[in-house]
Parts: structure tokens; sequence; C-alpha cells
């Protein structure tokens, strides 16, 4: 529980108070204190970090396992990995980039920053936020289990059948993938039915949907994306685990099933998958952009509903990842339209971001270089996207590296260059410090050049048909002039070490400024949104007193007002002064909630009952056990902390709240 000490004389509301006198100390009971401040922690602001810290670790890793592979293909006739060992790598590759780093650091920005935005003090149910965060990393470790019991999962991350049953991959690599998926599954179906009701019920008195700032809104449509598209896939990891583990037969055309029902079933998930993705960098570059352009967001109508039209088309458009299953011309020319179609609002949004800058006072700075970049990045990956829609085309680039060259630039370009720059944006709120700006430009150009040279020349590869998923390539088919594939295969591998190196700059920049940057002021980069209207950090509570908004872009309305007679803004206030200010007039009465350990045993129990599919009914009863206590104990966790849990009387006779649990 947390209890807040409030003196016992201090008026409800004071006209002007500091805000010891106002608020007190925050205090937390014994159980919250050290590790397990973190352990049972169901702060959104602490879980965010914890999301970060596990979405970075599994960064390192996929980082580590495609540098193994573009080892493996530097070279005609490559050593590195034997063909099994390369099979698990691309594997665990895409599924540790996809599920374990790109939408839990997606979920971290999202947790963190949209309570903010909309002046709430948290997400609406806390211990649910910490359920997600630690089925995450029980499914991460299931996942990767599989590495040291007999082998990980080697199918692709897409799992295609026949190639997923038990003939083609008889060790527990896939049994493991499939348990995994669903752990980390539940933990974002949760996540975005708890921001969902968020948005929907906790936003400030005064914030209309259309005075949302952007990110919030993304965020929030990709939610509603993963409502949607996520109970797809676990149905079709639940029948393809009962096809392995119990002997069905939903995907073996021996038996009457329909391996194309697996591809169905993958890809109505799989496409509105890459716009969960995405969205998220939109959202963040939609408020560095307009930031450090020094001018507001253009056409902010138009790139909210642009995003909306993103998210609803993203559902019509998966069978193109089928061209070549030999779908039928009518389905063919279908999907074939709502690929071109889904091109328009996303170039809407291009167009909206270069009107922005168009006129601007541009801050170069380190964020503002990667949403830069992103604009350009995923521009050329929308444009060799557009080339699926031709049937004909995407039948023979379907396979090639052509589409790795595509989906890296769209993912890796408009994903990851969107979350860099939202790490440099707003690190300074997270941390209180300014991450150091000339790291920040080498962490940018060699990411960005690498980027280029690695996904690059794919294009050129899979034109020249180099086929995916294939461990080594001969001598005999590198080709003469400038088409070699020994060059281009080359380059690549090169490319992904400089890439390397730009991701290793950032790693020594969060050391260094953990340890040597400069403290960062409320309001650093003269910034728009509501979530700069309270400390760097922000305390447990986020907001002193609950804002009140009436504008778009509250934070920048109540610096400024418009110069009627120069029709230019004029500073009113400071930020430091705005924030000081809040401090002054904070609420007295401040409900949070308290720490929980139940979510962190709730998932260790789901998670051991997912082993139990693989290792039997007794590891099964286990994990049954721990699930039904854990319920039990999360239901009848009390709301009033016990007696030893409640800091004793202070000297000043200052009486104690205690917060409801959340």
């Amino acid at each position: 529980m947390a209890i807040i000490e409030r003196p016992s004389s201090a008026p409800a509301v004071p006209a002007v108070a500091t805000p010891s006198s106002s608020l007190g100390a925050l205090k937390r009971p014994m159980m919250e204190t050290g590790w397990k401040s973190w352990l049972f922690t169901v702060d959104h602001k602490k879980i965010v970090i914890m999301y970060g810290v596990v979405a970075m670790f599994f960064f390192i890793v996929g980082g580590v396992e495609a540098l193994l592979i573009r080892l493996q293909l530097a070279l005609p006739d490559g050593k590195i990995l034997n063909a099994d060992v390369y099979n698990q790598m691309f594997t665990m590759h895409a599924t540790t980039m996809i599920f374990l780093f790109a939408m839990p650091m997606a979920a971290a920005f999202a947790n963190y920053f949209l309570p903010l935005q909309i002046g709430a003090r948290d997400v609406a149910f806390p211990r649910l936020n910490a359920l997600s965060l630690w089925l995450l990393v029980i499914g991460g470790i299931v996942l990767n289990l599989a590495w040291f019991l007999g082998g990980a999962a080697d199918g692709g991350w897409f799992m295609y059948a026949p190639n997923s049953g038990p003939v083609f991959s008889p060790s527990n690599g896939v049994d493991f993938w499939t348990i995994g998926l669903q752990i980390a599954g539940i933990a974002s179906l949760i996540g975005s039915i708890n921001l969902i009701v968020t948005v929907l019920n906790m936003r400030a008195p005064g914030m209309t949907f259309m005075k949302m700032p952007v990110f919030t809104w993304m965020i929030l449509v990709v939610q509603f994306l993963l409502v949607f598209s996520l109970p797809v896939i676990t149905v079709a990891l639940v029948l393809l685990m009962f096809q392995r583990e119990y002997g069905a037969t939903f995907f073996d055309a021996a038996a009457g099933g329909d391996p194309l029902l697996w591809q169905h079933l993958f890809w109505i998930f799989g496409h509105p998958e890459v716009y969960v993705l995405i969205l998220p960098g939109f959202g963040i570059i939609s408020e560095v952009l307009p930031t450090f352009s020094r001018k507001p967001l253009f056409g902010y109508p138009f790139v909210v509903f642009s995003g909306a039209s993103i998210g609803l088309v993203g559902f019509g458009v998966w069978a193109h990842h089928m061209f070549a299953t030999g779908l039928g011309p009518v389905s063919v020319a279908v999907f074939s339209i709502a690929t071109m179609a889904i091109a328009i609002p996303t170039g809407v949004k291009i167009f909206n971001w270069l009107l922005t800058m168009w006129g601007g006072k541009i801050w170069y700075t380190t964020a503002m270089k990667f949403a830069i970049g992103l604009v350009l990045l995923f521009t050329v990956g929308g444009l060799s996207g557009v080339t699926h829609s031709v049937a004909p085309s995407d039948t023979q680039q379907t396979d090639t590296y052509y589409i790795v060259a595509h989906f890296h630039y769209v993912l890796f370009g408009g994903m990851v260059f969107g979350l860099f720059a939202g790490f440099y944006d707003w690190w300074p709120k997270v941390f209180g410090r300014l991450l150091n700006e000339k790291l920040g430009s080498w962490n940018f150009w060699l990411m960005f050049f690498g980027m280029n040279l690695t996904f690059g020349p794919m294009h050129i590869l899979g034109l020249q048909g180099q086929p995916r998923r294939m461990y080594v390539w001969t001598e005999a088919r590198a080709g003469e002039g400038l088409f070699n594939l020994a060059f281009w295969n080359m380059v690549a591998s090169i490319g992904s070490f400089i890439l390397t190196a730009g991701v290793l700059a950032f790693l020594i920049n969060i050391v260094y400024t953990a340890k040597k940057g400069p403290k960062a002021g409320a309001d650093p980069w003269d910034a728009r949104t509501l979530e700069w209207l309270t400390t760097n950090p922000p305390k447990p509570h986020n907001f002193d007193r609950v804002p009140v908004v009436h504008h778009l872009d509250e934070f920048f309305h109540r610096k400024y007002e418009e110069d009627t007679a120069t029709h230019t803004m004029r500073r009113i206030a400071d930020g430091e002064d705005l924030v000081r200010a809040e401090e002054a007039a904070a609420d007295t009465d401040i409900h949070l909630p308290g720490p929980s350990y139940w979510p962190l045993m709730l998932a260790s129990g789901i998670g051991i009952l997912g082993l139990g599919t693989i290792y039997g009914v007794p590891v099964m009863v286990v994990g049954v056990v721990v699930l039904l206590l854990a319920s039990y104990g999360w239901v009848l966790e009390p709301s009033v902390p016990d007696a030893s849990e409640i800091d004793p009387p202070s000297p000043d006779g200052s009486t104690k709240e205690i917060a409801s649990l959340g």
C-alpha cells in the first residue's frame, strides 16, 4: 500500500503552499524497498523501466543472432553455421526482434507516456500492468530455453505447416516457440485492454479525443489492432500445439487438414502486426518533429485519421503474403487493390511530416535526426512495399532477399529509428538527465549508414534471385559485374557490423550519461505536450495537481499566447515556473496503488502450466496449483495494510492516508 502523510492542520485546498505542506512525504511500506520495490511494484513508470531493460536485452540477443547470419552469408560456402543451426538462428532472430524487442519496447513507451500525456496518475489496472511485464519475461525465457534443451525453433518466425509439424521439426524447439508466444501474447492482450480503458476513462478534465497528442492516438489504434488480431494468432498457436503434443491433424493434408489454414490465421495477425510495430514510431516522430521544428504538427486531424485508416485497412491486406499459394484471380485482385489502398494514408502522414518541417526553425538534435531518418527510410520501404500489390511482381519477389530488404526498411527504418528518436527526446523525462549529443550523433550516423549498407544491397540480391532462408550460396552462382552476389553479400555483412557499432554507441551513451550526464531542466526541449507539466523524472503520483486541458498541445499553450498584431507566438510563462506552480498547488488527497507480488506469482504459474504441455501432467499440475493460489491471493489481497506495514505516527502528529489498491 502507498501511504501519503499529510499534516492534520493543512487546509483541504491551500491557495499557496509548498509541496511538503500540501502533499507531504510519499512513503512506501516496508515491503517496497530495495529490490522488492522493483519485483513487486505496480507503478507504471518502474514497470516501464523494467520493460525497457528486458526489451534492450533481447535487442542485443537478436542482434547477435543477426550478426551470425551475416557472417555465415558473407562468403560463398560459409562454414560459421551448419544448416540446422542456421534455421534456428534466423527463426529466433525474427521471433526475438518482433515479439521480445519491438513489441515490448513499444509497450514500454506506451505505458510510460500515455498516462502522462492524458494527465492520469496511473494506468487503469496497475496490477494487470505488472502481470503483463512478468508474462513477457516468462514468455521470453520459455522461448529461449529451447537453445539449451535440444535446439531452438527452426521453422521460420511464420512457422508454415507442414514444416512446423513433428515430422519436419522433431525437436522440442517449436513446442517452446508455441508456448512462449502464447504467454507473450497474453501479456500483450492484457496490456492492450489496460491502455484502452486508460484512454477512454482516465483522460484529464477537458481532454477530448481531438485534444489528445498524436502519440496517444497511435498507441490507442495499436491497442485495438492487438485486441482484434492477437486472438487469431492465439487460436493458430493452440491448434499447432494440439497437433504437435496430442496428435491433432488441423494442418495435415494427408489426414484431411489444410496447411493453408495456418497461413491464413498467421497472416491475419501478421500483417496488422506490421502496423502494431510501425504506428508507435509514427506517433513518436509526430511529437518529435513539431518540437524540434518549432511549429505545430501540420494537419493534426489528417495524421490522426490516417493512422486509424492504416489500422483499419491493415486487416484487409494479409493475403498478399500468399500470392504464390494459388489463391485464385479474384482473391489476388482484391488483396492487390487493398495493398495499393493502404499506401494512401501512409503517404498522407509523410506529407504531413514534411510540411511540419517546411518553414520551421529546425533544431538538429539527435532525436530530430532519427525522426528525419525514419521519414527517409520508411519512404524507401513503403515504395518497395507497393510493388507487392502487383501480383506477378510479388510472385517473383516472394522468398527472395528483396522481401528481406523491404521489411527491414519498414521495420528497422520505420520502427527502430522511431524508438531511438523517442529515447533521445524522452530520456530526460524518464531519468532526469540528457543523453550526450556527440555520442548521439555517432549513434545516428553509424546506424543510418549501417542500415542502408546492410539492407540496401538486399534489393539487388533479391532481384538477382538469391533466395531467403538458404544457409549457403556458391561461388558458381555469384555472377559477374555490378550485380555480383559475392560483392553485395560482403557489403551487407560489413554494413551489419557498422549498424552494430551504432547500437554500441547508444549503450555507451547510456553508461556515460548515468555517470556524467548533465541534469535536465523541467523543459529542456521547449516541449508541447502534457507529460512535461511535471518533474523530471515524474513523481510516483505523476502530477501534483490533475491538469485541466483547454487546448491541443496544452503545455505549449500555457507557455505561449498568440500576438494578434504580429500573428506570432509570445512567451508568457516558463516551463520551470509552470512545474513549480503545479507543485505549489498540489492536491492533498492522492491515492496510489500499492505493491503486490501476486502478478509475478500468477505469471510464474502460467509459465509452469505451459511447460507442462511439453513435459507432462505432473508439471502441468504444479502450474495449475500455483496459478490457482496466485489467483486466490490476487482476489483477496486486502485494500488496507497490516499493522506491521503502517509507519508509526510522525512527531508532528500528522495523519496518514492509506491508498487503495489498483
